[in-house]
């Protein structure tokens, strides 16, 4: 039985959003399709386990509601009052999401699966635990005690509705933690089948957080949900977690799906290169059935993971020079029982032993520097790419990552190459490359329902045989990354 047929959201590193909406339609067969920074917006029918396989995202969520910003003012009270109608508004469809979102789980059968933050994870740093304050009051015990082991992502957090302050209200505060609809008299509009514990977390940005925190937000939303819906207010162990994003381009509200973020593959040991990019770079490579695809800087083996466990059907080949990545890359690759698939060799990218036109596909991340700080191993990059041309087969292509300090020094890398070759495009014949949108029909594109891709402007460069066929942007965190992607075409005595 499908999930149901739903709207969703799914969020993605900056610069993977073109391939996740590539992604939802050829994999889900999505419809509805919208993309804005950071999130991509679908509707599908798929099962729960078509949904875990998506690749390129972060995070999936059931799709509560989409509104455009938030008016801001400078009265609190008027803000607060529109953020609550966010949960008041069409409260059948909440009850309709949330049965979806039951049945998603009745269908998975895992209830420790259910949508909690995960506590650790993949690259980001959780905060540190709430420390409990001097004791007080009964109630306030309750609280502190429910939100000392509390962990959430950097820049997210969970509140539950705290105790008016004595000014505000006396005594009220102890009847709207127990149960609000009680003290208003107004009868929640779920019934017993339908209660739930809960937590909200929030996230706020742009013109709206100068006037209202995110814990007042999550604070006024939480109660609203306490009265309206009868459910429990439960920071620790909450059956259900309510997600709330309010910036300057939209308000989301949305339920996850899964405890564990889509980019924390169970089948990789010990994580290298983050595997939403590996994806991505592999998604470009244009991998077939019987293709021999080589990573000749493998490191871990996150890149020929990614690709051989979507692609299975290609023959794979990883080298490096250092022992401990290659057995880092040997333990990945058991954990993930691609032994059969995955062949490891020790050797030097600059003088790989491997014939002349033997791979289809040549996949790396360019390591260069500490952490892509530029050092004098530019000089080592020509003879890099001659090296992988030299094993690659006419007609294959290259996919590179590489950090923002090679990536403006690329220009004078194929610039030389320009010069020695008597195909080279001259600089006064300076073009800019077309963008190729990665929509499901092939059709080329610079626009992914209204979203800019991530391919960049660019001239139509060579490197000997090699010619440039797409650059795209990407997000590494904290700092920024290019994937190049050529393609060889002719062999070194027919330039």
């Amino acid at each position: 039985m499908a999930a149901g047929g739903g709207r969703y959201f799914c969020t993605a590193g900056r610069g993977l959003e073109p391939f996740l909406a590539r992604e939802v339609r050829a994999r889900l067969g999505a419809t509805e399709v919208d993309c804005v920074s950071g999130k991509v917006f679908f509707s599908t029918e798929a099962e729960p386990g078509e949904l875990r396989k998506l690749k390129s995202g972060e995070r999936l969520f059931l799709l509560l509601k989409k509104h455009t910003p938030l008016a801001v003012s400078r009265n609190k009270g008027k803000m607060l009052h529109e953020i609550k109608s966010l949960v008041i508004e069409e409260p059948k469809y909440w009850l309709d999401v949330i049965s979806i979102w039951r049945n998603f789980h009745g269908s998975e059968g895992k209830k420790d699966d259910v949508s909690q933050e995960n506590p650790l994870p993949l690259k980001r740093k959780s905060e540190e635990e709430t420390n409990i304050a001097t004791k007080r009051q009964k109630t306030e015990q309750v609280r502190e005690t429910v939100s000392e082991k509390c962990q959430v992502k950097a820049g997210e957090r969970c509140v539950v509705p705290e105790r008016k302050s004595d000014q505000d209200c006396g005594t009220e505060s102890k009847t709207s933690l127990e149960d609000p609809s009680k003290s208003s008299g107004e009868k929640p509009i779920a019934n017993e089948q339908l209660s739930f514990s809960f937590r909200v977390s929030c996230r706020c940005s742009g013109a709206i957080a100068k006037i209202l925190t995110s814990q007042e937000i999550g604070r006024a939303i939480g109660i609203v949900l306490m009265k309206q819906c009868g459910w429990r207010a439960d920071l620790r162990d909450p059956d259900l977690e309510i997600f709330v994003h309010l910036n300057d381009i939209h308000s989301v509200v949305g339920i996850p799906l899964f405890r564990l973020p889509l980019a924390n593959r169970e089948y990789i040991k010990t994580a290298g290169l983050r595997s939403t990019i590996a994806w991505a770079m592999a998604s470009l490579a244009e991998i077939s059935a019987g293709a021999f695809v080589l990573d000749p800087m493998c490191g871990l083996g996150t890149i020929l993971l990614e690709a051989a466990k979507e692609w299975p059907e290609a023959c794979y080949w990883g080298a490096d020079i250092s022992d401990s990545q290659l057995e880092g890359a040997d333990v990945n690759i058991r954990t993930a029982g691609l032994m059969d698939k995955i062949e490891l060799l020790r050797a030097s990218v600059k003088a790989l032993p491997l014939p002349s036109e033997s791979f289809d596909t040549v996949i790396s991340d360019i390591p260069f520097g500490k952490k892509f700080k530029i050092t004098k191993d530019i000089q080592l990059l020509p003879d890099i790419l001659q090296e992988m041309e030299r094993v690659l087969r006419v007609g294959g292509t290259i996919v590179l990552l590489l950090s923002q300090d090679l990536h403006k020094r690329m220009g004078g890398v194929t610039k030389c190459a320009e010069n020695e070759s008597p195909n080279a495009i001259s600089d006064g014949a300076s073009e800019t490359a077309t963008a190729k949108a990665l929509n499901i029909d092939g059709n080329s594109s610079s626009l992914v329902n209204g979203v800019e891709e991530s391919f960049l402007s660019s001239r139509h460069t060579r490197f000997g045989c090699l010619v440039l066929d797409g650059v795209y942007g990407v997000s590494l965190g904290r700092t920024d990354a290019f994937i190049y992607k050529y393609r060889k075409i002719s062999t070194a005595g027919n330039r």
